[in-house]
């Protein structure tokens, strides 16, 4: 099975920077989707980006965060990043990191943006902005 651990989540001053990390465990995989989420308080779960290993690695990001995050993968790390520029009050939430794993290599159906997609999910990691 997969294990994520999420870090990098502080304070920080709005403009400021971030960047998150999950390490995921060892398992070698055929392929893989790996997604950000975030959690306001009383707010419902929302995606922030993605990244899958087919169709050439696309990303994905939610318009509210498009041009500030950057998602990337470190495969010989066995780790995902989102780097967070330009952060706003408004990107306070605790981030999680989710996983989702395919048997074959083929191209996947599959939605990166939606949480019910994904069966891995990290404890999540507090990223306050002040403002």
């Amino acid at each position: 099975q997969v294990q994520l651990v999420e870090s990098g989540g502080g304070l920080v001053q709005a403009g400021g920077s971030l960047r998150l990390s999950c390490a995921a465990s060892g398992r070698t995989v055929s392929s893989y989707a790996m997604g950000w989420f975030r959690q306001a308080p009383g707010k419902e779960r929302e995606f922030v980006a993605a990244i899958i290993s087919w169709s050439d690695g696309n990303t994905y990001y939610a318009d509210s965060v498009k041009g500030r995050f950057t998602i990337s993968i470190n495969n010989a790390k066995n780790t995902v990043y989102l780097q967070m520029n330009s952060l706003k009050p408004e990107d306070t939430a605790v981030y999680y990191c989710a996983a989702r794993i395919f048997p074959s290599r083929t191209p996947q159906v599959m939605s990166p943006m939606r949480g019910t997609e994904y069966n891995y999910w990290g404890q999540g990691t507090q990223v306050t902005v002040s403002s």
